[in-house]
């Protein structure tokens, strides 16, 4: 397969790459660990600015209709940043959600808003279980009753996309179903939980009672968030090759600026070592990523399994990035004052995110399965 980027797409990477660095820096996202912030508002609203929440949304519900290629190397420079936004919880879950499943005027109502950076979604699957898609929460008389946890983004979204069963007088579907709920309604409680990485806002969202409507029909709850899993994996592999690559170039100027018994230690071969495992893993990712990205854009057969693969990289070389970057630096490495382990935080934050790696491994089984039994 020859595969690219555009000549349209790289100059939106450097676009985003230039603005992040200004506007994402480090010290910005510090700002948000140093204070009682969710998430940086002005990054958020200069980001809508720009078109970035917009970019894979249609042209009739207010987006650019760039396609998904354009916000796969948007993720990619996200990620490189940390930028502390709700990017991921909006645009690659639930708008892809309501593009997939919605009614004609439940896009209308929200994606536009969803495009200019109006709202911010949630998509409210887990409830702490092993398996992300087993829930308690029920949909009786339109009304919900259940609780979510740990819901990222979910003390500050407007919407929420909810997985639940249907109970009603008579009759039980046990088969799962989604929801759309307006957080601001009668019936909601949010109770924020501290996490790993406090620039990704998580919380404990509990409906008592609250009006809520269907999205797509009764039943197809896991079809749906299936698909919308496989489209946000692939977003988010290409996030956490930008961190990865962020740490290699992290280690790679520490060990070329920090001297010991008069040489850089660059010169060291363990951490030649070092930097060789990490350069090697991030373009095996990097091939991954690519390839799910054709998949992805093209709509493949193969989807499922790319998207696994590239999920199952992703997790494990933006954890040995930024395990390595830490290592690299030392003693250092550890203290608060540099940056490496902003990116440890976000490499655990962004593996539990759609799925933890053991539930992409099992994907990944299941489609190599398939793939096989369909020769």
């Amino acid at each position: 397969m020859n595969f690219e980027f555009s000549e349209d797409q790289n100059m939106i990477r450097e676009q985003a790459r230039g603005f992040l660095a200004k506007h994402a820096s480090s010290e910005k996202v510090r700002e948000i660990l140093d204070t009682e912030r969710r998430y940086d508002e002005s990054l958020w609203q200069g980001i809508a600015e720009l078109g970035w929440t917009a970019a894979a949304i249609p042209e009739a519900y207010g987006g650019l209709a760039l396609g998904h290629l354009s916000l796969c190397v948007i993720a990619e420079e996200l990620g490189r940043s940390l930028a502390p936004v709700p990017f991921s919880s909006s645009i690659y879950q639930v708008a892809e959600a309501l593009l997939d499943a919605g009614t004609e005027a439940q896009k209308q109502t929200c994606l536009p808003k969803l495009a200019t950076g109006e709202w911010i979604g949630t998509f409210a699957c887990s409830e702490g279980n092993t398996d992300p898609l087993e829930t308690q929460t029920v949909y009786r008389d339109g009304r919900l009753y259940g609780t979510k946890r740990p819901v990222t983004d979910g003390d500050i979204a407007d919407i929420a996309i909810v997985t639940a069963t249907i109970e009603n007088q008579g009759s039980n579907s046990s088969e799962l179903t989604l929801f759309l709920v307006h957080l601001d309604s009668a019936g909601v409680e949010r109770q924020p939980i501290s996490s790993l990485d406090p620039t990704r806002a998580s919380a404990l969202l509990s409906f008592n009672g609250v009006k809520a409507e269907p999205l797509g029909a009764t039943g197809t709850g896991a079809a749906i968030v299936n698909r919308v899993w496989n489209r946000a994996a692939v977003l988010l592999a290409f996030e956490q090759l930008g961190g990865a690559q962020a740490c290699l170039e992290m280690s790679r100027q520490y060990a070329m600026d920090r001297f010991a018994f008069g040489r850089p230690i660059a010169s060291l071969q363990a951490i030649k070592h070092k930097l060789a495992d990490m350069y090697t893993a991030i373009e095996l990712l990097r091939s991954n990523a690519l390839y799910a990205a054709w998949a992805l854009s093209v709509d493949d057969d193969e989807l499922p399994l790319a998207a696994a693969t590239a999920r199952v990289a992703g997790i494990q070389t933006y954890y040995q990035a930024s395990k390595e970057n830490m290592q690299t630096h030392g003693g250092m490495g550890f203290t608060w004052e540099f940056d490496c382990h902003l990116h440890y935080r976000r490499a655990h934050e962004l593996a539990l995110c759609v799925g933890n790696e053991s539930h992409w491994k099992r994907r990944m089984v299941a489609a190599l399965k398939e793939t096989r039994n369909g020769f």
